[in-house]
């Protein structure tokens, strides 16, 4: 019973090495750090940037900086998404 579980797993440790091969370094290692998905820096410095962005066009009361802050602060929610990537290379169904 323990044999049949030797091709899963060996198939799982294969697709984490090619996925996120930081993770497994660091897993094998004994010294996990956080996947990819959940790595989160560029997010919160383009948020920060959005903010300043957007709190400069209030301040102004110009309305192309408070667009601008808008669209980055919805370009770094989209960074924040843990399934962005599997959503961005899903095929999209055949069209008939």
């Amino acid at each position: 019973m323990a044999g049949s579980d030797d091709p899963r797993l060996g198939e799982i440790e294969s697709r984490l090495h090619r996925d996120d091969p930081r993770f497994a370094r660091a897993l094998g290692a004994g010294r996990p750090c956080r996947p990819r998905e959940y790595r989160n820096t560029r997010a919160w410095l383009l948020l920060a940037g959005a903010l300043a962005v957007l709190g400069t066009g209030f301040a102004l009361a110009h309305g192309l900086l408070i667009a601008a802050g808008l669209v980055l602060a919805g370009m770094a929610g989209e960074l924040f998404d843990p399934q962005r990537d599997a959503r961005r290379h899903r095929t999209s169904p055949p069209r008939s």
